[in-house]
């Protein structure tokens, strides 16, 4: 998928981003603790930044088809959306509130 995006920005004159260092200055889904944390805590850190995702790709998709963009509309809601929508469902399926028990 982010090749496809890449693709996209290109092909419409844009530079896209490609570099790690780039890609975590430029980002705005906020940077993991240093310290360890619990697994529920870094399951809802992963579904926010996938809703994160979401929300973004439904305004640039609804922009896109404003602004007669049939492509790039047809990828966000294509790829871009229906994939996180997917993730979001499979990994707040594994989010339950229960205490936390043990294997022995």
């Amino acid at each position: 998928m982010i090749d496809e995006i890449a693709e996209r920005v290109q092909i419409l004159g844009g530079v896209s981003i490609a570099m790690a260092h780039d890609v975590a200055a430029n980002t705005r889904i906020e940077r993991v603790p240093i310290d360890r944390e619990e697994v529920p805590v870094q399951i809802s850190r992963l579904l926010e930044a996938h809703h994160l995702i979401l929300k973004d790709a439904r305004d640039l998709a609804e922009k896109a088809n404003d602004l007669g963009d049939v492509g790039t509309n047809d990828l966000l809601a294509s790829s871009v959306v229906r994939t996180n929508e997917m993730q979001v469902w499979f990994v707040g399926e594994h989010l339950v509130e229960m205490p936390l028990v043990l294997a022995k």
